[in-house]
């Protein structure tokens, strides 16, 4: 591998290893960004046309050398596969506008949907969900949702004892 200021120099244009207390370990996925994986895959390209060594390429940006091999051919044939491709996920099961309805009915209180109390619990507005959407949701998860999408949290009710006096209390 060659070294020095010039065309030959290899430099990592991001991270190569992991960071320290990530939870990612080892997967079919490289750690890091779909632009940061473009990056790696069309310097590995560069640097192999540049005259370096596939199998140098590959150690120092920490990949196989099948890796290397495949992005080269892809470059000769259609250097536009070689471009960030994100993982956008499952589709939303229920839209922006489904979730301001959602917000909607949770404020009028789980009273007006017919529990006896006004308290609204995670299974509580799973059951919602399920009644005026028809999609069914673990309680857990409708609770990170309302967390993450409507900024709404869990909150433990105050416990307060049969027995207590309030007049006694506030004398």
């Amino acid at each position: 591998m060659r070294t020095g200021n010039g065309d030959g120099l290899l430099t990592p244009a991001w991270p190569t290893e992991q960071k320290a207390g990530s939870r990612r370990t080892s997967g079919m996925r490289p750690v890091g960004t779909a632009e940061e994986l473009q990056r790696r895959r069309i310097r590995a390209v560069e640097l192999v046309q540049q005259g370096e060594s596939p199998d140098d390429v590959a150690h120092f940006l920490g990949c196989g050398r099948s890796s290397v091999s495949t992005w080269m051919k892809l470059a000769r044939q259609a250097p536009e596969t070689l471009a960030a491709k994100p993982h956008v996920g499952p589709k939303p099961r229920l839209s922006a506008e489904q979730f301001r309805e959602l917000e909607a009915r949770l404020l009028k209180g789980a009273q007006a949907h017919g529990w006896r109390t006004a308290l609204w619990t995670a299974a509580r507005a799973a059951e919602l969900i399920q009644r005026h959407f028809h999609v069914r949701f673990h309680p857990e998860h409708v609770r990170q949702m309302l967390k993450r999408r409507l900024k709404w949290t869990s909150q433990k009710p105050q416990r307060r004892a049969r027995e207590r006096d309030e007049a006694a209390i506030d004398h």
